[in-house]
C-alpha cells in the first residue's frame, strides 16, 4: 500500500507544472533547449539582446557568432542536412539583419533543408513605416518559407516555437521564420519550463499502399531495361541500404539525381553516378534508354532533367515514390505514383519481387552497363597532367588524396558542376550542393556547418575564386571557433559560367566576367588560418594532404586554366546564332 501511495504521489507531482516568470528572451532559449538544440549560428544585434543574455547563461547551447546573416544561414543549412536535425540561425537585428537572411533562407527552401530562422523585429507598439530599421518581415519571408510567424504575445513563444520546429521537420522539410518584436522579448510571462520531449521526429517510415506496390511490381516484372533513379529522399539513416538490396535483386543499375551523387556509395558496382545534363555519359544513357524508371525519393527535377525528354526516355514507364504528393508526376507523367518513404517502399518492392521471375534480358542490359562504367572510370583516371591545371587533372588528384570519410560541399558555377560527378562519395550524406537554387557563395559557409554537425568527417569545400571572395570573412568564424575545414579555391580569375556564355554565344564580348583577387593563401594566414598555393599538378596532393593535417581551417588556392570554360546551359541560348 505504501509503495502504491508513493507511486501515485510521484505521478501527481509530475503533473504539477514548474512555472516561472521569465522574459521572452529566456523563453526563447528554454524553447531551444526543449528541442534539444546544441548549436545556434547567429549575429548579435540590439533587437534581441534578451536572447543573447539568456544564451550567455545557457551552457548546453553553443553559440557560434558569424560575420554575415546570409552565410550564417548557410552554416545552419549545412548543419541541418549533415545532422538530420533542425539548423538554427539567429539574426539579432531587425531590418538589415533580417533582409540579409533572405538568400540563405531561399537556398534552404530549394534544398528542403529544415532551417529554423529567428530574427528580431521592431516593437509591436510601432508602425512599420515609422520604426527604426522597420520592414514588413512577415511579408518578406512568407514566399520563401513553409511558414512565417510574427509573435505578438510573450506567453505564446513556447507554443509557436514548438509548431515551427515540428513544421520544419515534417515532410517535405523546409525553412520556417520566427520574427520576435523587441517588446515581446523584454516583457515577462509565466511559463512551464520543464524540458519535455522535442516536438519533431527525425524519421519517416510511411508505407506504400499494397495495391500500388502490386501494380508497380507488375510493371517491374515486364522490364528489360530497368533503372533506379535515387534522390535525396534516401540519403539519411542508412536508408540507401534498402535501395541497394532492391537493385541487386533486380540486377538493375542505379543512377543518382543531380546534386545527390552521394545517395549511393561510390563503391557499389550498380551505381552509375549522376544522371542528366550535370551527370556523366554512362548514367545519362541509362535513363534515356530505360523502359522502366523507378524514381525513389526524387522529383525528377530541373537539374536532373531540364524538364525535357531529351534527358529521359519518353516511352519509359515511370514508377515514382515521393513524400510530397504534389511532386508525383509534376514534371513527367507516371504509371504508378506512391506517396510514401522511398526506403520503406524499396523494401516493400523487394519483399514482393523475391518470389517472382524477372526477365532474363535484364542481365544483358546490366552487363553492357558494367562494361561501359568500367571503361569510363578507367579513361577518367588516365587523363594526363598538363599545364596550366585542367579541372579533370585536379579532380583526378582529389580522388586519390581525399579520405573516404570526406564530406564535400560545392558552389554553383561550371567548375563545381563538373566536380559534382567527378568526385567520389562513400558515406551518405557526404555531398552538399546548392541544388536547384544554383547559388554562388554557398560552399565555404555550408562546410563550416557540416563540420560542426560532423566533427569526425574531413570537410572539403570547393569554390571558384568569385564565390570565395564573397564569403571570405567567415574565415574569422572558422578560426575563432576552431572549425577546421579545407577550402579548395579553383582560381580561374573569372566568373567562369558567364565568361563561357560570352565566349560561345556573344562573340567574345567580355564585360564583368574577369576578376582579380588577392592571393587567398596569404589572406588565410592573415586571418590565422593556414594557406597553401598550388600552380602545378605535382603540388596538389602534397598541399591538400598538408591542409587536412594542419589542425586549422585551411585554404588551398589552386591556379586553374582560365580557358577551361564550359557552357552548361546551352539550351538557354538556342536562339543565338554564332
Amino acid at each position: 500500500i505504501k509503495y502504491r501511495y508513493q507511486k501515485s504521489l510521484l505521478k501527481n507531482l509530475s503533473k504539477v507544472k514548474n512555472t516561472q516568470k521569465i522574459t521572452g528572451g529566456q523563453a526563447v532559449v528554454h524553447s531551444l533547449k526543449k528541442e534539444k538544440i546544441k548549436h545556434v549560428f547567429g549575429l548579435i544585434g540590439s533587437a534581441t539582446m534578451e536572447i543573447f543574455d539568456s544564451l550567455y547563461q545557457e551552457k548546453e547551447i553553443n553559440f557560434i557568432g558569424v560575420r554575415d546573416e546570409r552565410t550564417g544561414a548557410h552554416m545552419a543549412d549545412g548543419y541541418a542536412r549533415a545532422s538530420n536535425s533542425p539548423g538554427v540561425i539567429l539574426a539579432g537585428q531587425n531590418g538589415p539583419g533580417a533582409t540579409n537572411l533572405v538568400t540563405g533562407i531561399a537556398q534552404a527552401a530549394a534544398a528542403f533543408s529544415p532551417l529554423v530562422s529567428i530574427a528580431g523585429s521592431f516593437s509591436t507598439k510601432d508602425k512599420v513605416q515609422d520604426a527604426f530599421q522597420g520592414i514588413d518581415q512577415q511579408s518578406l519571408f512568407k514566399p520563401i518559407t513553409k511558414k512565417t510567424w510574427t509573435i505578438t504575445e510573450t506567453k505564446k513563444i513556447p507554443k509557436i516555437f514548438s509548431k515551427a520546429f515540428n513544421l520544419a521537420m515534417s515532410p517535405r522539410r523546409g525553412p520556417v521564420q520566427l520574427n520576435l518584436p523587441r517588446n515581446i522579448l523584454s516583457d515577462s510571462a509565466k511559463f512551464n519550463i520543464d524540458q519535455n520531449d522535442k516536438s519533431y521526429e527525425t524519421d519517416n517510415f510511411s508505407e506504400g499502399k499494397k495495391k500500388d506496390i502490386k501494380k508497380a511490381v507488375k510493371i517491374i516484372l515486364s522490364a528489360i531495361k530497368p533503372v533506379i533513379v535515387v534522390g535525396g529522399g534516401i540519403k539519411y539513416k542508412d536508408k540507401f541500404s534498402e535501395v541497394i538490396k532492391l537493385a541487386k535483386l533486380l540486377n538493375s543499375p542505379m543512377v543518382t539525381a543531380a546534386g545527390h551523387g552521394d545517395a549511393i556509395p561510390f563503391d557499389c558496382k550498380l551505381n552509375a553516378g549522376q544522371m542528366g545534363p550535370r551527370g556523366n555519359v554512362v548514367a545519362s544513357r541509362l535513363v534515356k534508354e530505360a523502359d522502366v524508371i523507378i524514381a525513389l525519393g526524387t522529383r525528377l527535377g530541373f537539374n536532373s532533367t531540364f524538364y525535357s525528354y531529351e534527358n529521359l526516355n519518353k516511352k519509359a514507364n515511370i514508377i515514382q515514390i515521393e513524400l510530397e504528393k504534389k511532386m508525383i508526376g509534376r514534371y513527367f507523367p507516371v504509371s504508378v505514383g506512391i506517396c510514401a518513404d522511398a526506403s520503406t517502399v524499396a523494401k516493400q518492392l523487394s519483399n514482393e519481387i523475391k518470389s517472382k521471375n524477372l526477365r532474363s534480358e535484364i542481365d544483358g542490359w546490366t552487363k553492357q552497363y558494367l562494361n561501359e562504367r568500367s571503361n569510363y572510370l578507367k579513361k577518367r583516371d588516365e587523363v594526363l597532367d598538363s599545364f596550366p591545371i585542367q579541372p579533370s587533372n585536379l579532380f583526378k588528384h582529389l580522388r586519390k588524396v581525399l579520405p573516404k570519410n570526406s564530406a564535400i560541399t560545392l558552389d554553383a558555377g561550371t567548375l563545381c558542376l563538373q566536380a559534382t560527378d567527378a568526385l567520389e562519395y562513400y558515406n551518405p550524406p557526404s555531398l552538399f550542393t546548392p541544388l536547384d537554387f544554383g547559388l554562388v557563395g554557398f560552399s565555404f559557409a555550408c562546410g563550416l556547418g557540416v563540420k560542426v554537425a560532423r566533427p569526425d568527417k574531413t570537410v572539403v569545400s570547393l569554390m571558384g575564386d568569385g564565390g570565395f571572395g564573397m564569403t571570405i570573412s567567415e574565415l574569422s568564424t572558422a578560426v575563432d571557433y576552431g572549425i577546421n575545414t579545407i577550402t579548395i579555391v579553383m582560381n580561374n580569375k573569372s566568373w567562369g559560367a558567364e565568361k563561357a556564355y560570352q565566349r560561345d554565344f556573344f562573340g567574345e564580348r567580355y564585360i564583368g566576367s574577369d576578376i582579380n583577387s588577392p592571393p587567398f593563401d596569404k589572406v588565410a594566414e592573415l586571418y590565422g588560418a593556414k594557406g597553401f598555393r598550388v600552380e602545378r599538378n605535382s603540388e596538389i596532393n602534397e598541399a591538400v594532404n598538408a591542409a587536412i593535417k594542419c589542425g586549422k581551417p585551411a585554404v588551398v588556392d589552386i591556379a586553374v586554366d582560365p580557358k577551361a570554360l564550359y557552357s552548361f546551359r546551352r539550351d538557354s541560348f538556342k536562339y543565338k546564332k554564332k
